[in-house]
């Protein structure tokens, strides 16, 4: 196809206040994904967009399957929807006692 840019898995975006760490994940616009590499703020950073994830977790616990949000503030994922943006579904659960949770990404966040 003449028009194809990209598969779209992962995506160039641009490091958010205070940089990314690579392994973190990140909001940019209407996109949610892990940053493949360290980036200072405001540069570019290559950011997966689907796939699976470990990322840490608030203390809420999550069960297999569970829509999991993001938490901008904390740099988390939790199951509270108010305030925080769907960014995919838990494939493994998680007491609320565990630090992360495996996160199937669903490539936009909503």
């Amino acid at each position: 196809m003449k028009n194809h840019v990209q598969p779209g898995r992962i995506i160039t975006a641009t490091a958010p206040a205070g940089g990314i760490l690579s392994g973190s994940g990140m909001l940019a616009g209407s996109f949610f994904g892990v940053a493949s590499h360290d980036a200072a703020e405001g540069e570019p950073v290559e950011i997966a967009l689907t796939e699976i994830f470990t990322l840490p977790k608030a203390a809420d616990a999550i069960t297999f399957g569970a829509k999991v949000y993001w938490d901008d503030a904390a740099k988390k994922v939790t199951t509270t929807a108010a305030g925080n943006k769907l960014v995919g579904a838990a494939t493994a659960p998680a007491i609320a006692g565990d630090a992360a949770v495996p996160v199937r990404l669903n490539g936009i966040s909503i």
